[in-house]
C-alpha cells in the first residue's frame, strides 16, 4: 500500500471556464427550439429521401447531372428529397425534385463561408439550423433512404453517422446507396482488407450500404426495399 505522506504533491491551478453559467442555460433553449421547430415542420411533410454529396460540385459536373436525375426519379415515385440546402449536390438534388414537380426540403446551416439556400428549395419546406448536430438528427428521423454521391468530410461525417445508427440498430435498417463506383470501391476496399481482419467489423457490416451506379437501378432498389417495409420515421 502507498504511504501517501511520503507522495510529494505538485502545487496546480484549477483550471475555470470563460463562459458564464447563464449563457450556457439560454443555449440549451436554443437547442431545444430548433429540435421542436425541424419535429414539427418535418411531421407534415412526409416520406423522404436524402440525397447529399460534395457541396463544390457545378452545373454540368458528372456526379451534379446523376444527383438531379436520381432526384427527378424519386420524386416520380412520391418521396420528398431531403439535402443540406446549399450549393453542389445540395443543389443538384433540390433542382431535381423540384423540376420533377416533387417535394423539395432543405435544411440548411448557418456556415461563414456559405450563404443562404439554394434557389430550388420549396420555401415552405426551408429550415435553417445553427447547430450541426441538431440538423443531423432531423436528417436521420426524416430520411427513409440515404443517398451519398462523391463529396469531402461532411459527406463523410454524414455517412459514417447512419452507417453506425444502423450497425448499432439504433435506427432500422434503410437503404443506403453510395454512388460512383469509382469514388467509392477504394473505401470499401479498405474496409475489407484492413477494417475486417482487424475485427473492427463484422462481415454483415459491409451489407449496410451498396456502391450503385444506374439511377433507374437506386430508384428500384429503394421502391423494392419499401415494398415490404413500412414508410415512419426512424425513431
Amino acid at each position: 500500500m502507498i504511504d501517501r505522506r511520503f507522495i510529494k504533491k505538485n502545487p496546480y491551478k484549477v483550471k475555470t471556464w470563460t463562459e458564464i453559467q447563464a449563457e450556457s442555460s439560454w443555449r440549451m433553449f436554443k437547442i431545444m427550439a430548433e429540435f421542436v421547430n425541424g419535429f414539427e415542420r418535418m411531421d407534415l411533410i412526409g416520406p423522404c429521401v436524402a440525397i447529399f454529396g460534395s457541396a463544390r460540385a457545378k452545373p454540368g459536373d458528372k456526379y451534379y447531372g446523376v444527383a438531379e436525375e436520381i432526384a427527378g426519379k424519386l420524386s416520380n415515385e412520391g418521396y420528398g428529397i431531403i439535402t443540406g440546402g446549399g450549393p453542389g449536390i445540395m443543389e443538384a438534388g433540390n433542382k431535381g425534385a423540384m423540376e420533377a414537380g416533387g417535394k423539395s426540403v432543405g435544411l440548411n446551416i448557418e456556415l461563414p463561408h456559405e450563404q443562404g439556400s439554394n434557389m430550388y428549395v420549396d420555401p415552405d419546406k426551408l429550415l435553417t439550423f445553427r447547430y450541426f448536430f441538431v440538423r443531423k438528427v432531423v436528417f436521420v428521423k426524416y430520411s427513409q433512404g440515404f443517398i451519398a454521391l462523391p463529396g469531402g468530410f461532411g459527406t463523410m461525417d454524414e455517412l459514417f453517422e447512419v452507417l453506425t445508427l444502423v450497425q448499432t440498430r439504433k435506427i432500422d435498417r434503410i437503404p443506403i446507396v453510395l454512388v460512383g463506383s469509382e469514388y467509392w470501391q477504394g473505401l470499401f476496399d479498405w474496409m475489407k482488407k484492413t477494417m475486417l481482419p482487424s475485427h473492427n467489423i463484422n462481415p454483415e457490416d459491409l451489407d449496410i450500404a451498396r456502391i450503385m451506379d444506374d439511377p433507374d437501378e437506386i430508384v428500384e432498389h429503394i421502391n423494392a426495399f419499401f415494398a415490404t417495409a413500412t414508410l415512419r420515421p426512424n425513431f
